[in-house]
């Protein structure tokens, strides 16, 4: 299946199962607490599918699969009946209308915590914590890491995998915490040393590298499978099946070393030894160039076959039992939610970059490539969408349901609601914030394909 088909495919099925549950606890608190429900739309726009159940709720798909909502009989909104009125939104008490909005982020919270619940029983798969060499006069380094090491724990928590380690490690360095990292080298030897990360960026995209924690790959040999065209390997007369040799005379030991010089030589001119067939063969290359955000790199256009024989004892699968899995899952979903809050905080003091904001484009092709991978792949991708849903409605915003909270727990606190012109002059400063959200998510979507 074309991978277009794929984020298509799992962007509609992880939007929907995650809006549909988010509109669900809406709904069934609204019922329960006695409010009249008009109608359940997953999507926006025109109806593609309604039906009208015996309490007259219509229940319906719409034609833009980006959110949905609960529509509820309001006085606000439209003539009620004398009979009906106590039935209406506005004349329940503000405890329940708190209850109804909250009830739909709880429910994406419950949800995070039932799809955690399963992937820790299936079994999370991912590759073990092994530790490439670090760059010179990096923290790694002077921690006298080589690489071939295998990391064991992070300030007590046990890591089995590299999104483990990967999420210890941010958790932690949003508080510029000193961690203690405990590892186990080649030779079977433990060691633990504490890590500071005074002066670190704790940008997840610059994290890892400044503190020289970087995955071990095993090497990939040099051997073209797909060549670009219009790229300058194309434009140099490279063919798949070519094996990388020599640069300049120089060894091509691996891919990956092959790449890694290739970034840092934009528009160089080199001279290339290689085999086809039972020749060898030395062709000129100008390597390509690239924007990547304020820096250019070099680029090659060709690609190889990744040999999946050379992963097989980097893999490590970390599973729970039934009973075990439940706490767990709890944990996972809260921790998840307060790094959520504490990245989104970094973002606004300027600590962590806007560019990790991501937009529906991007969400679709992660929500492809994790349904691709497995089914235990693409159930903690919706976790994690479920838990960024649920922390975003949360956000005191007004046209979210955290800014219809606020308002309620202002109500509650000074005996009566706020005033209809300072409650319509919120809702305008929050969708001015949430257009500008989505812009910038558009944007970051639009930068990234374009790169």
């Amino acid at each position: 299946m074309p991978d277009l088909v794929w984020s298509v495919a799992g962007f509609v099925v992880a939007i929907s199962v995650l809006v549909a549950f988010h509109e669900f606890g809406h709904y069934w608190v609204a019922r329960r607490c006695g409010v009249r429900v008009l109608r359940f739309s997953i999507g926006f726009g025109r109806p593609l599918w309604m039906r009208r159940d015996a309490d007259g709720v219509e229940w319906t798909l719409s034609a833009i699969p980006l959110g949905g909502y609960v529509k509820m009989l309001d006085e606000r909104e439209q003539a009620v009946a004398p009979g009906e009125r106590h039935l209406a939104f506005n004349n329940a008490s503000v405890w329940r209308r708190i209850a109804i909005v909250a009830a739909g982020p709880l429910f994406n919270f419950a949800l995070a915590i039932a799809l955690y619940w399963a992937v820790f029983v299936v079994g999370v798969e991912g590759m073990r914590p092994m530790l490439a060499p670090p760059p010179a006069e990096s923290i790694a380094a002077d921690l006298g890491l080589h690489g071939g090491e295998e990391v064991l724990a992070v300030s007590g928590a046990p890591v089995a995998t590299w999104t483990e380690l990967r999420t210890e490690l941010i958790d932690r360095a949003l508080d510029r915490e000193t961690l203690v990292l405990r590892w186990q080298d080649a030779a079977g030897a433990r060691r633990e040393a504490a890590l500071a990360l005074d002066g670190v960026r704790i940008d997840p995209e610059f994290l890892f590298e400044d503190i020289g924690l970087l995955p071990y790959q095993p090497a990939i040999p040099a051997v073209l499978d797909q060549v670009l065209p219009g790229e300058a390997a194309d434009a140099a007369g490279f063919l798949p099946g070519d094996e990388l040799l020599r640069r300049d005379g120089e060894p091509i030991v691996s891919w990956q070393a092959w790449a890694q010089w290739l970034r840092e030589h934009p528009g160089e001119a080199v001279q290339i030894e290689l085999r086809r067939g039972g020749r060898v063969l030395t062709l000129p290359l100008v390597v390509g160039q690239l924007a990547d955000g304020d820096r250019v790199i070099g680029r090659f256009g060709a690609s190889v076959a990744n040999p999946p024989e050379l992963w097989q004892d980097l893999r490590a699968v970390s599973r729970l039992g039934a009973f075990a899995a439940v706490p767990r899952a709890i944990e996972q979903t809260w921790r998840m939610s307060w790094l959520t809050v504490r990245m989104l905080w970094r973002m606004v003091t300027g600590d962590v970059s806007f560019k990790n904001v991501s937009g529906p484009i991007q969400i679709a092709q992660v929500a492809g490539y994790s349904a691709q991978v497995g089914l235990v792949s693409f159930l903690s991708f919706m976790a994690i969408v479920s838990v960024s849903i649920g922390v975003l409605n949360l956000l005191p915003v007004p046209v979210l349901d955290g800014g219809h909270l606020l308002f309620y727990a202002v109500e509650a606190a000074k005996g009566s609601p706020l005033s209809q012109r300072a409650q319509e002059a919120g809702q305008r400063v929050g969708l001015t914030l949430l257009v500008a959200l989505m812009g910038l998510a558009f944007f970051n979507d639009i930068a990234r394909l374009l790169n």
